[in-house]
């Protein structure tokens, strides 16, 4: 296979011969190049200190080295899903890919301030939006329908459990070298990626594209890009101030200008009417509630094992480590299992084992071991694994191939979204579970050390290093066992978040397998485009 080959489906719809049997290896290069993305982003949290440090950022900069990224990345995926429709996914992929590449080595080699780090993870969130939607979009139409879910089980395991991945690596590099060497990982998978990607990876587009929607284009980016925002400050700010509602709520006002500007545009970037279809709307729902709370999760206990039980960098990221081999299981038999049960079932038993896993995690105490939350991660995972993959392939199957990059971005957008409400929302009820809890061990501190105190368990153990003695020993003791009221109060509701997507999953998901074979259908809307067999998770 060549750079120049494309895929050109015939007159029924199959997908041709040199693809076909090249597809597994096309599956492993658009892994790669989505583990650059998911490696690139998990590294940067344990690299973030050292950085700090050496750069002097202030925790306004460290937020905005976070931030750049998810906005640009969220606010894009829409435009970039459906351009790479338009124009080829391939292309889109590669410029990604060596856009997240070159600012990689710029964040490891050049960026010497925030201002230069910022810029960086910015660029890097327009490398990121192009690629991700990209690779999923570009599986699909190199996939037969009966292979479909289990080559989409595997991305969807790269995708959720490769963020432990990058724990580990980015760990290890920061303790070992300098905290550019967390950038530093993506730049030699970069390279591989696109050298790989240029060969193997074929070129595919919309068949029938339609007019462009930059009025749509312009309402998306700035409807996600301020909406997120907002959840991103909401901690800061707090869930009530006038800042808070003033921008979520502008965020959500031109979200639904958005949506009515393409329910009333002959060719809209996204046919809103997609949400009718309980496949695309109800999975968009769950896999955000999922992302939710796995990322809350995420934020959690990385703080549980640096400041609680002592771990650092790179012992944490290695006991993260065991949800990506769950996951990857999981995500995998799923498909198996969905062809069995129906979607329902599965989803369903998938959302109801996280929501056991979480539970099990509330009831962590400042004295609990790693075993304690090894146990809770297991199950967690293994459920994860099990709606991840049949809900991405509901959101796939519910538009047509040839429309995949906005199916692909749709199912990108609801995973960001839900991480960033999982760090927000669940990190705010820590937060404020910590704060309630402290008591009076730190209320005869001088005001400034107080509310130190009283911000974070990390602030609180610095103050108490500071005073050292008994007191000293008594704002630890009196911080950790705050901070686990907390964290228990936080996956209590992580629990309840994701029971209620498995009560919406088991009231309007499909359910067993219906008949649909794999040929040419007319969807409203789009008219002789072909879709892909539905069958396999249920009409």
């Amino acid at each position: 296979m060549t750079a120049s080959t494309s895929i050109e489906y015939d007159e029924t719809g199959q997908i041709p011969d040199d693809v076909f049997r090249r597809r597994w290896v096309i599956l492993g290069v658009l892994c790669t190049s989505l583990m650059i993305i998911v490696i690139g982003n998990t590294s940067l949290n344990v690299a973030l200190p050292k950085m700090s440090e050496s750069l002097g950022l202030t925790n306004s900069q460290q937020q905005w080295v976070v931030d750049a990224y998810s906005l640009i990345f969220a606010g894009m995926l829409f435009t970039a899903g459906t351009l790479g429709d338009r124009f080829g996914r391939k292309g889109f992929m590669q410029a990604g890919i060596v856009l997240f590449g070159a600012a990689s080595a710029y964040a490891t080699f050049v960026a010497d301030s925030a201002t230069g780090v910022i810029a960086s993870r910015a660029v890097m969130g327009i490398g990121g939006a192009l690629v991700m939607p990209a690779t999923l979009s570009i599986l699909v139409n190199s996939f037969p329908s009966n292979e479909r879910a289990k080559a989409i089980g595997i991305w969807s395991g790269i995708a959720g459990g490769g963020a432990a991945l990058g724990l580990v690596l980015g760990g290890w590099l920061v303790e070992h070298f300098w905290w550019g060497s967390a950038f530093a990982i993506n730049v030699p998978v970069a390279v591989i990626a696109l050298v790989l990607g240029a060969r193997i990876v074929p070129t595919s587009k919309d068949r029938h594209p339609s007019k462009l929607d930059p009025a749509g284009a312009v309402l998306s980016m700035a409807g996600l890009g301020v909406f997120v925002y907002g959840l991103i400050e909401a901690p800061k700010w707090g869930w009530g101030s006038p800042e808070c509602l003033g921008v979520i709520g502008s965020g959500i006002a031109l979200l639904a200008i958005f949506v009515m500007w393409e329910l009333r545009n002959s060719s809209p970037m996204l046919d809103i009417r997609l949400f009718k279809d309980r496949r695309f709307g109800v999975s968009s729902i769950g896999m955000m509630l999922v992302f939710l709370t796995m990322f809350g999760f995420f934020f959690v206990v990385s703080q549980l094992f640096q400041l609680v039980l002592g771990y650092g960098s790179f012992e944490s990221g290695l006991r993260m480590l065991p949800i990506m081999p769950v996951m990857i299981i999981f995500s995998t038999r799923a498909a198996g299992l969905v062809e069995r049960f129906g979607a329902r079932m599965v989803v369903t038993t998938g959302m109801l084992l996280t929501a056991a896993g979480v539970f099990i995690l509330s009831f962590l105490t400042a004295s609990s071991g790693y075993g304690h939350v090894l146990a809770g991660m297991f199950v967690m995972a293994s459920g994860m694994g099990l709606t991840m993959t049949p809900m991405t392939e509901l959101i796939m199957s519910s538009v047509p191939r040839d429309k995949a990059g906005v199916g692909s971005a749709m199912n990108d957008t609801t995973r960001e979204v839900g991480t960033t409400l999982g760090v927000a929302v669940l990190g705010s009820i820590l937060s404020s579970g910590y704060t309630s809890n402290l008591g009076g061990v730190v209320a005869g501190l001088p005001a400034a050390a107080r509310q130190t105190a009283e911000g974070s368990l990390a602030g609180a153990l610095g103050v108490a290093h500071q005073i050292g003695g008994t007191q000293g020993a008594a704002i630890v003791d009196a911080a950790k066992s705050a901070w686990a009221d907390g964290l228990r109060l936080s996956m209590l509701i992580g629990a309840g978040i994701v029971l209620l997507a498995a009560f919406i999953s088991a009231r309007y998901l499909p359910g067993k397998p219906g008949g649909v074979t794999n040929e040419a259908i007319d969807l409203d809307g789009f008219d002789d485009e072909l879709a892909y067999r539905v069958g396999t998770v249920g009409a």
